[in-house]
């Protein structure tokens, strides 16, 4: 499927929250809060507009979207700044055609070029590690909340970037709103 991935664009963000909230609809194991989440981010310092992609189809419809974010890992005093991935989306009429991974790969790509040493992702066992994510428990990083180990993920985007880093991962407050 021919799709171009590039920044979001401010003009773009009601259509994506549209998509999302589409996208989620039937999902499972979803809130269907995801599109409000996105808008939430954008509004909180932990926004990253570099970090905020979206797939356009060749009708330039955008048919998927992926947000990286900030946060931090925090062990008594010691902070270490990283990124969430949260959501990735993808419209239900391109499901299954590879546009998710896609988005997942330039937005991981961007965020390295950019400078970030980590990303966080809380998702399924059998999809992102073959991104490179692995438990995030092999490096002492916990989630603030009750997760199977094997579905709370980290992907180191430098090696070695997370070899000192430990703690309990804090989400920005758009994640609790």
């Amino acid at each position: 499927m021919d799709i171009f991935i590039r920044q979001e664009r401010p003009e773009e963000y009601n259509t994506t929250e549209e998509m999302i909230k589409e996208a989620f609809s039937h999902e499972e194991y979803s809130d269907k809060k995801e599109h409000l989440l996105v808008n939430n981010i954008r509004k909180s310092d932990a926004f990253i507009p570099e970090l905020s992609l979206v797939a356009i189809n060749q009708n330039h419809d955008v048919a998927g979207h992926i947000l990286l974010s900030k946060i931090t890992i925090v062990e008594h005093d010691k902070v270490a700044d990283s990124l969430a991935l949260a959501p990735v989306s993808v419209a239900p009429a391109f499901q299954n055609k590879g546009i998710g991974s896609q988005l997942i790969r330039a937005a991981l790509q961007k965020a390295e070029e950019i400078g970030y040493h980590s990303v966080i992702v809380l998702g399924h066992k059998d999809y992102y590690p073959r991104f490179g994510f692995k438990q995030a428990a092999l490096w002492n990083i916990k989630p603030p909340f009750e997760v199977p180990d094997e579905v709370f993920m980290a992907l180191e985007l430098m090696e070695h970037s997370l070899r000192n880093v430990q703690g309990v991962v804090r989400y920005s407050k758009a994640f609790s709103k």
